[in-house]
């Protein structure tokens, strides 16, 4: 590996400027804009409705893959890799059904796409940092679609899922999630699911718990867990974050917490880069900066605002009728930060940190490093 610090030191030598356009110019500088650095977003990567191309009989063999504007994208962000939501999340739509059909969907990108790597291992990210692709890590944002059979765990190891969040917001059947009234634990039948997701090495994910059954699921855990996207309740109260006691438990017990670009950071208006920041800061407090990272839960490509404002409108509508939108979500309240948007989002958070003091080490941690430090712990270099 090169040295890191010594992009940092560059990048405040200089004066850029804290503004996406203005580090777009210097990561265009590296190949892929790729700093010796490696950043890992915990939750992040392409959205499989917008960003899907078909690939046509010029382009054999037929299948589907990423529009080639938002690999490029991804790769100028100097992201080494990214958990990538696959299969069912909500709908009507059958979970294990749609499940298989969008792993199926990934298989034959990854066969069309030799600049996205599929990972296995904490190896696979030091590949990917090596050949200068972007791993991805195949990871579930709710466990419906174990149904109450628990083998699936063993079918989607099988196809490569890393990573699995037990609950979506709402209860099922592992227990409550972080909208459900009563605040319900983790069920029985989630306490197998946990001790079977330890035995195969998948990453248990407390994103979108609720509170109890996050402190459930940390303590019945023989394994590190994870919060791959989440907030800081102690500086924004909204369901979504998650409180210092769950924080600190997880950071106990060799956890990672990745901080979200969410409007969760603050109440009823859009999140801006100061808001992140104080999460952050605060989950170091709380947790160590060994156990924090972050989790975007977004791409990396340029967002016109316009277009988001309208998008996000019809979105919020769509949540509000399935009964998951979360209190403080508006029509009007964009579901990311701004100043933290489009390629430069990362090398733009360095040198905010930078500026208020962190170092260098810290900041590679909170970029990369101390996911790919769990990774390993849960399954191997």
């Amino acid at each position: 590996m090169g040295d890191r610090r010594s992009f940092l030191a560059l990048m405040a030598s200089a004066g850029t400027a804290v503004t996406t356009q203005g580090t777009a110019v210097a990561i265009r500088n590296s190949a892929h804009g790729r700093t010796d650095r490696i950043i890992i977003n915990s939750c992040g990567g392409f959205d499989v409705t917008d960003d899907l191309r078909q690939v046509g009989a010029e382009d054999p063999p037929p299948g589907f893959g990423i529009v080639p504007r938002k690999i490029e994208d991804a790769l100028a962000s100097g992201m080494t890799a990214a958990n990538q939501t696959v299969g069912y999340v909500l709908g009507s739509e059958e979970p294990y059904e749609a499940t298989v059909r969008e792993l199926a969907l990934w298989e034959s990108i990854f066969r069309h796409e030799p600049r996205l790597l599929k990972v296995y291992a904490a190896a696979d990210i030091d590949r990917a940092e090596r050949e200068r692709s972007l791993g991805i890590i195949l990871g579930f944002q709710n466990a419906a679609q174990l149904g109450m059979q628990l083998d699936r765990v063993d079918t989607f190891a099988a196809l490569g899922v890393r990573i699995i969040q037990l609950t979506y917001s709402n209860q099922n059947l592992l227990g409550g999630g972080a909208l459900t009234p009563g605040n319900p634990g983790l069920t029985r039948f989630g306490q197998e699911v946990v001790a079977k997701l330890n035995e195969r090495r998948i990453i248990v994910d407390l994103s979108h718990g609720g509170a109890q059954l996050c402190l459930d699921s940390a303590r019945a855990s023989v394994r590190p867990v994870a919060i791959s996207h989440t907030g800081c309740r102690a500086i924004a109260d909204h369901p979504r974050n998650t409180a210092d006691e769950t924080l600190r438990l997880v950071a106990s017990r060799g956890g990672y917490v990745g901080i979200y670009f969410m409007p969760f950071l603050t109440t009823e208006r859009t999140a801006t880069a100061e808001d992140l920041l104080a999460h952050l800061e605060h989950a170091i407090d709380v947790c160590g900066e060994d156990h924090v990272g972050i989790g975007t839960d977004g791409g990396t490509s340029a967002i016109n605002i316009q277009e988001a404002k309208a998008a996000n409108a019809k979105q919020h509508a769509k949540r509000v009728a399935a009964g998951i939108a979360a209190p403080g979500e508006s029509a009007d309240t964009l579901n990311f930060i701004p100043e933290l948007s489009g390629p430069g989002q990362f090398q733009t958070l360095a040198v905010l940190l930078q500026r208020r003091g962190h170092s260098s080490g810290r900041i590679e941690k909170i970029l990369g490093r101390n996911f790919l430090r769990f990774a390993k712990e849960i399954w191997g270099a």
